[in-house]
């Protein structure tokens, strides 16, 4: 049976491949939580974190553009007093808010039929509903990542959007290789989701939430 990782752990094992995330601290109470804002600068976010918790939006469980020290442990204390029984052993992740209008989703998911695949789409609250995703089977190269990009119906959103610059598809094409070389190379990881990986205001994939879940 599959195990989830945190959302840290997550980040931390899609790094080691190359995935770009942003620098960011665990805390185990609200004091902790609003000192780990101070190192890392303001405005931060502020999220829930468990093994395998997922839906953090859905649940409220992320508080975004924290922007002094206070509310840092004012949203910490709330997020600790919502952990459900079920969550297990939470703490508060703290991390620097990443400005972006544009969200993609990317990952890895074994198919029944054909095996690995590696995974990209447009991202966000809304992706499972517009489905507008690409996938090729991995091992890919950056021709294959480069053609996933150009099967996305939303060709607008990798333009230039609302003042932000084009999508550097390089960068997006180099996180689809990482996430290939996840695949391959760590068989007893079973998924990743990297939802949201977003797009920030110099064009440029941060993966700021992931799960990934592995088999024995």
């Amino acid at each position: 049976m599959s195990h989830a990782l945190s959302e840290s752990e997550s980040k931390a094992l899609l790094a080691g491949f190359g995935v770009p995330c942003s620098p960011e601290r665990l805390a185990a109470d609200a004091d902790a939580a609003a000192e780990a804002a101070e190192v890392l600068g303001f405005p931060v976010v502020a999220k829930l974190s468990a093994a395998g918790l997922a839906h953090k939006t859905e649940r409220g469980l992320v508080r975004l553009n924290l922007r002094a020290p206070d509310e840092v442990r004012d949203a910490a204390a709330d997020l600790l007093a919502a952990a459900r029984p079920d969550d297990g052993e939470v703490s508060v992740l703290v991390a620097p808010m990443v400005r972006g209008v544009r969200e993609l989703i990317a990952g890895v998911h074994d198919d029944a039929q054909f095996g690995r695949c590696v995974m990209v789409g447009i991202g966000g609250v809304l992706a499972e509903a517009i489905g507008d995703v690409a996938f090729r089977l991995a091992p890919i190269d950056a021709a294959d990542a480069g053609g996933m990009l150009d099967d996305l119906r939303g060709q607008d959103l990798l333009g230039p959007v609302r003042g932000e610059a084009e999508v550097d598809r390089d960068a997006v094409v180099e996180v689809l290789l990482a996430l290939s070389r996840v695949a391959t190379e760590r068989p007893d990881v079973s998924s990743v989701d990297v939802n949201p990986l977003l797009i920030d205001a110099a064009g440029a994939p941060v993966a700021v939430d992931a799960l990934v879940e592995l088999v024995p």
